[in-house]
């Protein structure tokens, strides 16, 4: 995630570059390409035996990336979730570092003909890849009531969402809701108490774009390929900006970083049962004052970094 506006600033960019530990002539993936700026930090560390290989499902990042013109550098549009079949394509083999920036990327919010934002009212689409798949305005056309209502419950963890969800059928049986500004005005005649500082369909517009694109879906599916395309002694770092991601996350490794669990009734000491996977790098760290003062965004950044255990 970057910041607003034309410069689009990377979050945790040194903090993240510097936990992969770069070898010069290792090789590595940024799974979330962006805008670049963790992979050009990367591929400024790396000699000319090094190698990276980017990920976007973003088709005007993978546009916006043709310009990083470099014989050590890839840029594959896919979703993160297809990694290891890239990887593999690729012939990359296993690798010295993964790293993910997980999330809506500030290039998708500032530019309001994507429909992420209400601050612009634009067609209601949100897919990260607009190359495939169905918008937000097609699936709010053809859901159940109450699959609205959970997506934006569980995703948003909003507390109208009842209210919301009855309120979003109601509308769509009249016309279609096709607009961002539609769907806003919908979502706060529903929600009865405002946050300080928040616009009552923020929590609405997230949960929806997070169910449209899959996301935590894709993150699951992901994390264990990572960890099997690494190379002992190779770094896994993840910053992610949501709470529900940052649970994966930190759930993926807490798992991975205990030994695995064998029946009780088996006669083995302590030093007989399978080493964990990983072991955890430090502690989380989170954006500095100064980052969050330059860029709001970064508030909510966390990242985590393990290392995969030595064979």
């Amino acid at each position: 995630m970057s910041a607003g506006g034309n410069q689009h600033v990377t979050v945790l960019l040194e903090e993240a570059v510097a936990a992969l530990h770069v070898n010069p002539e290792g090789r590595y993936i940024d799974a979330t390409f962006g805008r670049g700026g963790h992979s050009r930090a990367i591929l400024s560390r790396l000699g000319a035996g090094g190698r990276l290989l980017s990920l976007d499902r973003d088709p005007q990042a993978v546009v916006a990336g043709a310009s990083l013109v470099d014989s050590r550098f890839t840029l594959r549009h896919a979703p993160f979730s297809q990694l290891a079949e890239v990887a593999r394509g690729e012939g990359l083999g296993q690798v010295d570092g993964v790293l993910f920036d997980i999330g809506v990327s500030s290039p998708q919010i500032d530019e309001g003909g994507r429909g992420f934002s209400f601050r612009f009212d634009a067609p209601l689409d949100m897919r990260m890849d607009t190359s495939r798949g169905e918008t937000a305005a097609e699936w709010l056309a053809r859901a159940e009531e109450s699959e609205i209502a959970e997506v934006i419950k569980d995703y948003g963890e909003e507390r109208f969402a009842k209210q919301i969800a009855k309120k979003i059928v109601a509308a769509r049986s009249e016309r279609p809701i096709a607009t961002t500004r539609q769907l806003a005005a919908l979502v706060a005649e529903a929600v009865r108490t405002r946050e300080p500082g928040q616009d009552p369909a923020t929590r609405s517009f997230q949960a929806i774009r997070i169910h449209i694109n899959q996301e935590l879906q894709e993150l699951a599916l992901v994390l264990p390929q990572a960890l099997e395309l690494l190379k002992p002694g190779g770094r896994l770092v993840v910053i992610s900006f949501h709470s529900l991601e940052d649970r994966i996350v930190k759930r993926f490794l807490k798992e991975q970083a205990e030994p695995d669990k064998l029946p009780k009734d088996l006669p083995l000491r302590a030093d007989q049962l399978p080493p964990p996977k990983i072991h955890l790098v430090g502690k989380p760290v989170r954006a500095s004052e100064a980052e969050v003062a330059a860029n709001p965004r970064a508030r909510s950044a966390i990242m985590r970094v393990a290392e995969k255990v030595s064979a």
